[in-house]
Parts: structure tokens; C-alpha cells; sequence
């Protein structure tokens, strides 16, 4: 699969949950930690993948994309923070909601600058064979990534 696709997709499943939680009564507190749950796992994975292959991909084959690498790096190494705590904190906590919230505009926002402002760049740098195999490395390196939002190397960057 193209790797924009599948990034995309990623992007995709994410939004989802962030509607599954949103819909949710402030009642449904089981709901919520397992959605939450989830959205920790899917970004984390994804956050992984993105700055051990895409991104170092994407800023050798189109160089003037690296400062929207570099700002999108540090966009996770916020959003990983905050993976970090939403998954340690008690959904009944009043800052659980909250918490959520500004993880889904933080990444919202991230999605949007990615896919509107610079992977149609990469696209065009890259080409449809190397990003299929671009795809490729970014499917294998899921069954590796690490499933603590810590672990992604923008955590400590």
C-alpha cells in the first residue's frame, strides 16, 4: 500500500475514535478509558512509524519539506506527552475529558497541516513505486513500534 494512503488511513481510524468519544455521556466512564485507550495505541504506532521511516524518507526525497519534518516532530513530541498521561489518568478525573480534548485539536491540527500542506509534496518527490515501497517499511515497522507513547523518540526530544 502507498504510504500516504496508509498514513492517511491511520488518520482516518483516529478521527473515528475521537467521534466515538465525543458522542459519549459523561456517565459512560468504561466507554471512554477504552476508547482512550485505544487512541493512546493507534498514535503511538503511528507517531513511531512516522519518525522512524516517513519522515526521514520524506526529507531526503524532498528536501523542502524539512521544516514541516521538523515541526510535525515536535507537534508529537507534545502530543506523545499527552498520550502519556491520558493513559495514567482515571476517566471519572475531571481532567480526563479535558485532556482529550486537547489531544484531539493538537492532533487534528497535525493531520490537517500534514495532508494539506506537505504530503502532497513527498507524493510528488517520491513517486508511486517508492512509496509503495515506502508503504511497505511502514506496515513492517508497525509490528515493532513500541506501544508506550515515551518510547517514541520525540518524547525525549
Amino acid at each position: 500500500m502507498d504510504a500516504i494512503v496508509m498514513l492517511r488511513e491511520d488518520h482516518r481510524a483516529v478521527e473515528k475514535l475521537f467521534k466515538r468519544f465525543e458522542k459519549t455521556d459523561d456517565d459512560a466512564l468504561r466507554e471512554r478509558r477504552e476508547i482512550a485507550d485505544q487512541v493512546v495505541e493507534e498514535l503511538t504506532v503511528h507517531a513511531w512509524i512516522e519518525e522512524q521511516v516517513f519522515y526521514p524518507a520524506a526529507r531526503e526525497a524532498a528536501p523542502d519539506t524539512k521544516d514541516h519534518v521538523l515541526e510535525s516532530i515536535e507537534e508529537h513530541h507534545a502530543v506523545v506527552w499527552m498520550l502519556s498521561e491520558i493513559k495514567n489518568v482515571d476517566p471519572a478525573d475531571e481532567r480526563f475529558k479535558a485532556k482529550m480534548s486537547v489531544l484531539m485539536e493538537n492532533v487534528r491540527h497535525h493531520v490537517e497541516e500534514e495532508e494539506k500542506d506537505w504530503f502532497p509534496e513527498v507524493r510528488k518527490a517520491m513517486g508511486r513505486n517508492q512509496l509503495a515501497e515506502l508503504g511497505e517499511q511502514l506496515a513492517a515497522a508497525k509490528e515493532d513500534a513500541p506501544r508506550d507513547p515515551l518510547s517514541v523518540p520525540s518524547a525525549s526530544q
